[in-house]
């Protein structure tokens, strides 16, 4: 069977919890602290994940990404929550695979797909937020064409707060 993109379903909720647990405990490994990993709650996520899919935000979308029917990456976009940006601004809110994922230009796609979604809802432009440290992640935005604007702000988890980046793309 081959990859598939899709709009997530509030079924999808457990499996979208389990991609992000375990793609930020890959991707964040040499960025943030093992006990922050180690503390990332799957049950927590999945209630989170329910919330939003049975109630989404107006101009939003969140979609999964399936190989032979098993999830294994999720991105979502909404309303930009900067109150610096013009109208029509959406932000990337977020993008992961489970490792095993990458590599085979599946994050490429969904990156692509949920774009398309994000044009079609109306928006002119999109941002997103990367921590500063997470270079494979700049370089993945650089190279789909989004630049670093410069603005800057700090990621609290674990009682610390991690400097990110703003990137931001016109649609």
């Amino acid at each position: 069977m081959a990859v598939e993109i899709r709009p997530a379903t509030p079924e999808d909720a457990r499996a979208i919890a389990e991609v992000h647990v375990a793609s930020w405990r890959w991707a964040y490994r040499d960025i943030l602290p093992a006990d922050v990993l180690d503390d990332l709650s799957v049950d927590a996520r999945a209630d989170m994940w329910a919330s939003v899919l049975r109630e989404p935000r107006e101009r939003s979308v969140v979609l999964v990404v399936a190989d032979a029917g098993a999830v294994t990456g999720f991105a979502s976009a909404g309303p930009s929550r900067d109150p610096d940006v013009p109208d029509g601004t959406a932000e990337v809110l977020a993008l992961y695979l489970l490792e095993s994922a990458t590599g085979r230009g599946i994050g490429r796609t969904l990156f692509a797909t949920l774009l398309a979604n994000v044009g079609d809802l109306g928006y002119a432009r999109s941002t997103l937020w990367v921590l500063d440290a997470n270079r494979r992640a700049r370089r993945f935005y650089e190279v789909a064409g989004w630049h670093d604007d410069m603005a800057r702000d700090l990621y609290e988890v674990g009682g610390h707060g991690y400097p990110e980046v703003r990137y931001v793309v016109d649609l």
